[in-house]
């Protein structure tokens, strides 16, 4: 299954005017420069004081005048060996507060494998912990980034021999993604389906388990089956779009904006609803001639919820993962749910234990994997809006928030 034309992607011009703070470990205040690629140009470090810190001695901050060049055109400061960069925040707020910092880089413990990491997707969990609204789970990393690809880079005691240093692999995480360097336990490492790129391999764990998640272990979508998927272009929607085509299923969706929509019915989608412009609810019950769907997706919530139950068929189970549209409830939901005989089921991977993960992984890993390297029109494909550089993680994050992106942003790591 194939998206019409070229999969777009954005790997903008590095910019040099936001900060990366980094750690002068020389102490004093010296300027540090550093020749940028094979322009000329050079990037200027020097101290400077910022809120909270002290100035002179070994603890002065460094902070740069020009940043330094991306992955693609230039260089970043060369770090100790036991150290890494990583997306850093110092309080909750906007994309501005975003940095990169140098950090201890991690061991892998009993079982673990360290992932030397080459691209991260950004997650709309990655925002709401940015803004202080969705910590990590306890023991989890505090480093954005639920999502990974890479190469093992070390194996830890006990790992079982499933992989060899030098793999390559993907990875779901509950944090720690957005750094050169990850741990993760052994039995939540994925195979990078043959003829992807590990850009592309990135945008796959947290959205797809997702929707593989919702669909098949919770919704129990069965062939036939009219699916309603809320944010169809969303890196979670473009993946329920083919994972509800693949079970034989009916996928309709929510969107909003006409480029959406196309892009969700050349994956698939029987047809697209755009909620600025009509009333999905009318629009389903149009579709289905009055019946219904029988399962939602819905990352909305609140502002969706008489909508939601009113479009539902007998016996329908609507799945609640996000609630981007609020939290609040007003009205008769249990009373319309009971009349429906309808299941609301909730559901959220991140905090979800080890164990169910590695049960997840593997079911995935055996009953979907092999759809993203068959040719035919069951193929599966990751849906890619835009690459950025590490670099541009402001940017990215301001991208998202603009609501303007068609499937997975993805960060490209510094080797």
């Amino acid at each position: 299954m194939q998206p019409a034309g070229p999969v777009p992607s954005h790997r903008p011009t590095p910019r040099r005017s936001s900060p990366c703070p980094l750690r002068d470990r020389s102490g004093g205040g010296r300027r540090l420069w550093r020749q940028a690629g094979g322009s000329g140009s050079q990037v200027q470090w020097t101290t400077a004081e910022r809120s909270g810190w002290p100035t002179g001695g070994a603890a002065t901050p460094v902070v740069p005048v020009l940043l330094p060049l991306s992955p693609t055109g230039g260089s970043l400061p060369t770090l100790y060996p036991q150290d890494m960069l990583a997306v850093h925040f110092d309080k909750p707020g906007g994309p501005e507060n975003l940095y990169l910092k140098e950090v201890a880089k991690p061991s892998p413990g009993e079982g673990e494998v360290l992932l030397k990491v080459v691209a991260s997707a950004l997650n709309r969990a990655d925002l709401l912990q940015r803004q202080g609204g969705y910590a990590p789970p306890p023991g989890a990393s505090s480093i954005l980034g639920l999502e990974a690809s890479g190469r093992v880079a070390e194996l830890g005691p006990g790992c079982q021999g499933h992989w060899k240093i030098g793999d390559s692999a993907m990875a779901l995480l509950p944090g720690g993604g957005q750094a050169q360097y990850v741990t993760i336990p052994e039995g939540l490492l994925i195979p990078i389906p043959e003829g992807l790129t590990l850009t592309q391999a990135a945008a796959i764990p947290e959205a797809w388990l997702t929707a593989f998640q919702l669909l098949y272990l919770l919704g129990n979508v069965q062939a036939g089956d009219t699916v309603l998927i809320h944010a169809g272009a969303s890196g979670v929607g473009t993946a329920a779009i083919q994972l509800a085509r693949l079970a034989g299923a009916i996928p309709l969706v929510t969107a909003g904006s006409l480029p959406k929509l196309q892009m969700a019915e050349k994956l698939g989608a029987a047809a697209g609803f755009n909620y600025k412009e009509e009333d999905f609810c009318e629009a389903t019950l149009r579709f289905t001639k009055g019946a219904g769907v029988n399962l939602i997706l819905d990352c909305i919530g609140g502002s969706y919820w008489e909508k939601n139950v009113n479009c539902l068929a007998l016996d329908g189970r609507w799945l609640l993962y996000g609630l981007m549209g609020g939290d609040n409830v007003s009205g008769p939901l249990l009373s319309k749910l009971l009349f429906k005989r309808g299941s609301l089921i909730t559901s959220l991977l991140r905090s979800r234990d080890k164990k169910y993960k590695e049960m997840l992984v593997k079911a995935f890993t055996e009953q979907i994997l092999p759809h993203f390297s068959t040719e035919g029109p069951q193929r599966l494909l990751p849906v890619l809006d835009r690459v950025y550089p590490m670099t541009e993680i402001q940017k990215a994050h301001e991208h998202m928030e603009s609501n303007k992106n068609l499937g997975k942003i993805v960060l490209e790591l510094p080797q």
